[in-house]
């Protein structure tokens, strides 16, 4: 069974121009030159050190480089890619209004489509553009369309809200920008970026690159993002996750139902005697199948 949802949190920036390519290759941590109208991928844009300013999905339309990224952000996200652009023929425009995500996930939603199951594989639409989720297959696709488009006609699976596929990304162990990762502080292979198609280790340099190779290689991770099983109240974000009287992470985002959600802990805390616990919930953490701890 297969399920479609409108991610209303998410826009879209349009990035045209004849040094679009080039001027993303050197300030982000995947391989632009590989995008294209059969490949989507999944990246993000760093400070200097290394730390996380924003993460985004993209992919090619005709000549155009379409960036999937929180709504709420994009008018600062804007601003810090201007800041690169100096000569460069690029042109960067929030078409979020022109242009709706949605969410295709569930068992058989990739055969549904006709869709490839390998990570970023994309296809056109009658109308916009259709991907697997450049992370993860069981993720599901992801669709930029039109907003006045009925993509329900294309889609043989049920309606269901945000919720529900907010619900599915956490027990998948996927991050959600900026609810699970914390601005100018998040180091990317601390919240599975490297598994989970975010960084290419091949390509030239680019904004927090020399940092984020000297954490893969001197294995500097000491804690990873990772879901949950919670028994009581859904702790805040940011609430203090505790072993006994030590600190052993913190709390990122949870489930609609509060049942489940995302912590970062420290990797010394898992699997021993001492429960995990936060503000009076108890904690179970879950190694997710991708990930390499």
């Amino acid at each position: 069974m297969s399920f479609h949802c409108q991610l209303p949190d998410r826009g879209i920036i349009a990035i045209t121009g004849d040094d679009c390519v080039g001027f993303l290759q050197g300030i982000v941590s995947n391989d632009v030159e590989k995008i294209d109208q059969t490949t989507a991928g999944y990246g993000a844009f760093l400070t200097p050190q290394g730390k996380y300013l924003y993460d985004f999905f993209m992919v090619q339309m005709g000549g155009t480089i379409l960036v999937d990224t929180e709504r709420s952000r994009i008018d600062s996200f804007i601003k810090r890619l201007g800041m690169y652009k100096l000569r460069a023929d690029v042109q960067l425009q929030d078409v979020s209004d022109q242009y709706s995500v949605v969410a295709h996930f569930g068992d058989d939603a990739l055969s549904q489509v006709g869709l490839d199951p390998t990570p970023g594989a994309a296809m056109a639409l009658p109308v916009g553009m259709i991907y697997v989720d450049p992370r993860l297959v069981e993720a599901g696709a992801r669709i930029i369309a039109p907003v006045d488009a009925d993509i329900a006609d294309l889609l043989e699976s049920d309606a269901t809200g945000p919720a529900a596929y907010d619900d599915h990304r956490i027990n998948l162990g996927l991050p959600d920008g900026s609810r699970d990762l914390i601005e100018d502080k998040s180091v990317l292979l601390e919240n599975g970026f490297d598994e989970l198609n975010g960084v290419d280790w091949n390509k030239g340099c680019y904004m927090g690159q020399e940092v984020t190779a000297r954490t893969k290689h001197r294995g500097l991770v000491k804690k990873r993002l990772m879901p949950v099983t919670i028994t009581g109240d859904a702790p805040k974000p940011g609430t203090a996750i505790m072993a006994g009287d030590r600190e052993a992470g913190e709390m990122r985002s949870s489930s609609s139902a509060g049942h489940t959600g995302l912590a970062m802990i420290k990797l010394d805390y898992l699997g021993g005697d001492v429960g995990l616990s936060a503000n009076g919930a108890t904690l179970i953490p879950r190694t997710p199948s991708w990930a390499i701890y």
